[in-house]
Formats: structure tokens, sequence, C-alpha cells
């Protein structure tokens, strides 16, 4: 491609929701926390140093007999609380603009475990009900 050299009408997406293919096998529960799997395709967070964690999702879907990207899901970016880790996980006020580690689908830590969970998305704010995550 070369250079514009008139004006160009470039499309728009609005980086809130979209829809994304999901795993085969695969059941995703409206409010939990999804990621990416290596293969491309959307799955619950669970403690696995592989997954790109993405989203919120929307609605629960039910792939555990499909195949992958059978069905499609709805996710959307933005900032959700989660349930908080314990012990030496345990997130705190200091850790706001760290990483979040997923531990499930609705628990997130302060570290990877020793390189075992994935970050999922940044920590935006802790209060006595959990912890605000943030998917861009």
């Amino acid at each position: 491609m070369t250079a514009l050299s008139a004006p160009r009408n470039t499309p728009r997406r609005e980086r809130t929701t979209r829809h994304v293919p999901i795993g085969a096998g695969v059941k995703l529960i409206a409010g939990g926390m999804a990621g990416i799997n290596p293969a491309g395709y959307l799955v619950p967070v669970t403690a696995v140093a592989t997954l790109k964690g993405i989203a919120r999702i929307e609605q629960t879907v039910d792939n555990l007999t499909g195949s992958n990207g059978a069905v499609l899901a709805k996710t959307e970016v933005g900032t959700f609380r989660y349930e908080n880790s314990a012990s030496a996980d345990l997130i705190t006020r200091a850790d706001i603009g760290s990483d979040a580690y997923g531990v499930d689908d609705q628990t997130v830590a302060k570290t990877s475990a020793t390189n075992s969970r994935s970050i999922v998305g940044k920590i935006f704010d802790v209060d006595d009900q959990g912890v605000w995550v943030t998917f861009a």
C-alpha cells in the first residue's frame, strides 16, 4: 500500500463489546472473566500462564458439545469488580496500577504464582468487596 493522497473513509468500531468465537467443550458464565487461549479461542480464565485475559462475559454461552468457534460469546471491556485472592496473593490498595493475575473466572491475585497464571487486566481499585480490574 502507498500513503494516502486523498481523504479516506476509515471504518470505526466501538471498543466496548465484541463477539468472540469460543473454544470447543467450553461453557462461559455471565459475569466471569474470559481469556484467549493459544489457539485463538475464548475460554474461562483459569490458572494457566498461556491465556490472554481480555474481557467480561456478557451472557452465559454453552459450547460444551461444540467445536472450536461453533459459538460466539458477547464480551465487554471496562472495569469490573472480582473476588480478591487470599494470603500472600491478596491484592491491596498499594497494588493499584499493577497487573492482576487470573486464579479462576471470578478471582484475581497479586502474583503469577511462579508463572502459572496469566495477566487478566490492570488493578484499578480495591475495596472491601473485591478488586476492580480494567480490561482494555
